[in-house]
């Protein structure tokens, strides 16, 4: 038994219990089998070892972390060209994590750190995403085309004294920049609010939390591990966060269904998919679907300037 320095993927599919419904068992078994499969020798063609297959998802070492993004990246992508001449009722959607760190294989299985993150990000992600640590980004100096990171801040991952840096992996061909920022005014028309800045409020139902600038960044999501948490199946685990970034509150889209912002006394609102704003002032954050929707959980939000 020895361990070694290595990365982690774990590929796995979303959307299966509901192929089963609508296929079938015998149907719906291939299909998961089918794709699970694939998985394994895309990792293969990209240098990756698979240690097993899980149902429907597949754990995966490689060499460095280069390689384990490529073939992340690989599988996405394909997949995605091949959803679109898929049935609804067959869809299933890939979600990936990848972590890098010492690895122990005992008897045809691995153990470690890092194949615990790597599961809990895959977990995390959601539907077409790929989550990765800062480790494995520090090996990925020159990407390939069209690859690109996007920072998420500090991830609270359960089973970890404390959250860490992590990473979304822009894979989509139609992304153009690694920190997409899509304000609701021009940044240089925004007065940044001073470091001695009370924090941001913010409010959904019967809950009120405040926090302050050297409490961010923080998550909204369903996850009872995100620092504001919001209980409704639109919402994604880790929906978005919000940061303090040279000197503004931002607001990141993490999600898998977007999300939307108004600000106080406009009704215009803003659509964000993997995208980031700046949140001034007051206003108000639906996550998952639109305003338009009465039943979108919303949640206001107000900045403090003062202590």
């Amino acid at each position: 038994m020895t361990g070694s320095k290595t990365t982690v993927v774990f590929a796995d599919l979303s959307g299966s219990t509901g192929v089963f419904e609508a296929l079938g068992n015998e149907l719906a078994t291939k299909a998961v089998t089918s794709l699970t499969y694939w998985m394994g020798t895309v990792c293969t063609q990209h240098g990756g070892r698979v240690i097993k297959m899980l149902g429907d998802g597949v754990l995966a070492l490689f060499p460095d972390g280069v390689t384990a993004v490529d073939a992340a990246v690989a599988m996405q992508r394909t997949h995605a060209e091949r959803l679109r001449e898929w049935p609804s009722q067959a869809r299933m959607r890939l979600q990936i994590g990848v972590a890098a760190g010492e690895v122990v294989e005992v008897d045809g299985d691995c153990y470690g750190d890092s194949v615990n993150v790597a599961a809990r990000l895959s977990d995390l992600s959601g539907a077409d995403q790929i989550w990765t640590t800062e480790s494995v980004v520090r090996q990925c100096e020159n990407p390939r085309a069209g690859v690109r990171f996007l920072s998420l801040g500090a991830v609270p991952i359960r089973g970890k004294s404390g959250p860490a840096a992590m990473h979304r992996v822009e894979w989509q061909q139609d992304v153009h920049t690694t920190h997409l920022t899509v304000p609701a005014a021009p940044l240089h028309r925004i007065q940044p609010v001073q470091p001695t800045a009370g924090g941001i409020e913010l409010s959904w139902l019967d809950q009120q939390l405040r926090f302050g600038i050297n409490k961010l960044p923080i998550h909204l999501g369903r996850d009872a591990q995100a620092q504001f948490m919001v209980n409704d199946q639109r919402v994604s685990r880790l929906h978005a966060s919000i940061s303090w970034r040279q000197g503004n509150f931002v607001l990141t889209d993490l999600s898998s269904y977007g999300t939307w912002v108004r600000f106080g006394g406009n009704t215009t609102e803003l659509a964000l998919r993997r995208d980031d704003c700046v949140l001034a002032d007051s206003g108000d954050i639906a996550l998952g679907a639109p305003f338009d929707d009465f039943t979108a959980p919303t949640i206001s939000f107000r900045t403090r300037a003062g202590q």
